[in-house]
C-alpha cells in the first residue's frame, strides 16, 4: 500500500477480518493492498457523486458513509448509511460506468481506494471476493426494494420507526440511556431517510421524547426503548 504520512500502515491480517476479503489468502491480500491508495475524508465531504464517471471503488476502513440519490422528481433522499468494513462505489459490479448515487462522509472517514478496472480483475482472480461483492450487491438491492414497499404501504410513524431501527443496526452503540446512533443524524437527514417531511419528523420525535422512547439533539439520537419502538415498526409483510 502506498504509505501516506498521516495514515497508518495496514496489516493484511486486519483486512482479512473484513467480509469482502475474508476468503482471500494472506499473500494475495498483500498484493491487493499494494494496489491501494489511502484517503481521508472530512465529515460532510463527498467521496463520489451521483452521475460522475466511476473511476474508483473504495473500502471504508473507519467512519460512516451516507448514500444519497436524486429521485425522478428531483428530490434528494438518503438510501442507506454504510458502516466501516464495507465496499462502496462498486459501480462496475452492477454494470454501471457512472456512480448511481452520491456517497458523503457522515463522520470523518478513512478509505482504501482502487482504480475501478481492478474491481473486475479482483472478482475474476479471487472467487471469495466475487462472492462477497455479489452478496453485498444483493443485500443492497433487497434493501432498496424493501424501502419502496415501506414507503408505499406503511404509515409515517412506522416508516420513522423502521428508519431508526435501521440506524441502530448500521451504527448503534450502547450508552447510559439506551442505544446511541454513532454518527450525527439531523432531523432533516431522518426526514430524507424515512421519506417524510421535517415537520412530521419534529412532531413525531417530540412525542416520542415525551414518551421516553428516544432522546435527541442536533448531533445525536439515542433510542431509549428499542422494544417499544419496535412496536411501531411491524414487519413489512405484516400489512
Amino acid at each position: 500500500m502506498r504509505h501516506h504520512p498521516s495514515f497508518p500502515l495496514l496489516d493484511p491480517s486486519l483486512l482479512h477480518e473484513l467480509a469482502p476479503f475474508s476468503l482471500i489468502a494472506r499473500n494475495d491480500l498483500r498484493a491487493i493492498l499494494a494496489e491501494a491508495s489511502p484517503r481521508r475524508h472530512e465529515r460532510g465531504t463527498e467521496i463520489f457523486s451521483e452521475g460522475e464517471t466511476a473511476t474508483s471503488f473504495f473500502l471504508l476502513l473507519d467512519g460512516y458513509v451516507r448514500v444519497r440519490r436524486i429521485t425522478a422528481e428531483g428530490e434528494q433522499i438518503i438510501m442507506r448509511y454504510v458502516p466501516a468494513g464495507q465496499l462502496i462505489g462498486i459501480a462496475a459490479a452492477i454494470g454501471k460506468t457512472q456512480y448511481p448515487a452520491t456517497a458523503e462522509a457522515a463522520s470523518e472517514c478513512l478509505t482504501l481506494v482502487w482504480p475501478m478496472p481492478l474491481l473486475t480483475r479482483f472478482m475474476a482472480d479471487y472467487p471469495g471476493f466475487a462472492h462477497e461483492t455479489n452478496k453485498a450487491v444483493g443485500i443492497r438491492l433487497a434493501e432498496a426494494h424493501d424501502r419502496v414497499v415501506e414507503q408505499t404501504t406503511q404509515n409515517v410513524e412506522r416508516r420513522i420507526a423502521n428508519a431508526l431501527l435501521r440506524l441502530i443496526e448500521q451504527g448503534g452503540r450502547p450508552s447510559p440511556d439506551g442505544i446511541e446512533i454513532g454518527f450525527a443524524v439531523s432531523r432533516g437527514d431522518l426526514a430524507e431517510y424515512s421519506g417524510t417531511t421535517l415537520f412530521t419528523i419534529s412532531r413525531t420525535m417530540r412525542a416520542w421524547e415525551k414518551e421516553g422512547l428516544v432522546r435527541s439533539n442536533r448531533k445525536r439520537i439515542t433510542i431509549c426503548d428499542t422494544e417499544r419502538l419496535s412496536g411501531f415498526a411491524r414487519p413489512l409483510n405484516a400489512d
